[in-house]
């Protein structure tokens, strides 16, 4: 892709969300989602609440969770290895919501990639599938409010982040063990 053409789209979208950053309630809000998905901290929760009871669900929940993270950590880290891309100049200061300063490059967004890739493995109903998906739409878009990273960046890394997770998903259906639910794609 031409890079002139992704930096347009990437100012375009950081124009657009810069009508709202500086809204004490709003950049808290970003704040909060973004370090909500940091670590995988709101999936682990998820998961438990998935696995609270013995049987193939807590063992689907399990093997998701592991898996997802297992897979996003490991492709994220070699396309950042490989691409190397520049965070953006201006991280935004949320004053009340402290968010870990990222250390790695930008390209692609890991929070968006492990959230994508997590909610399409993770749900076992097509609800919980398209709540998770909102939720990581959510994270993706505070990863640009926060101005953490480019537009381009969560793009890349939702979609790299839904395909590792339609991959493991097709994976753990075919799992033994799994039970009924864990076997059917949904």
């Amino acid at each position: 892709m031409d890079k002139d053409l992704l930096a347009r789209i990437d100012d375009r979208a950081d124009a657009v969300l810069d009508r709202f950053r500086g809204r004490p309630a709003l950049d808290g809000a970003a704040a909060v989602l973004s370090n909500l998905a940091d670590y995988g901290v709101v999936w682990v929760v998820l998961a438990g609440g998935q696995g609270r009871r013995r049987g193939p669900a807590r063992r689907r929940a399990s093997r998701a969770l592991a898996l997802s993270g297992v897979l996003s950590y490991g492709v994220n880290k070699a396309v950042k290895a490989v691409v190397q891309r520049e965070r953006p100049d201006a991280v935004l200061e949320v004053g009340t919501v402290p968010v870990r300063t990222p250390s790695s490059s930008s390209f692609p967004s890991g929070h968006t990639l492990a959230a994508f890739s997590t909610a399409v493995m993770l749900p076992t109903t097509p609800a919980g599938t398209a709540a998770c998906l909102t939720f990581a739409t959510a994270v993706a878009t505070s990863r640009v409010y926060l101005r953490h990273h480019h537009a381009s960046d969560v793009v890349a890394g939702a979609a790299i982040g839904g395909a590792l997770g339609l991959a493991g998903r097709l994976l753990l259906n075919r799992l033994p063990g799994m039970g009924r639910r864990g076997r059917r794609l949904k």
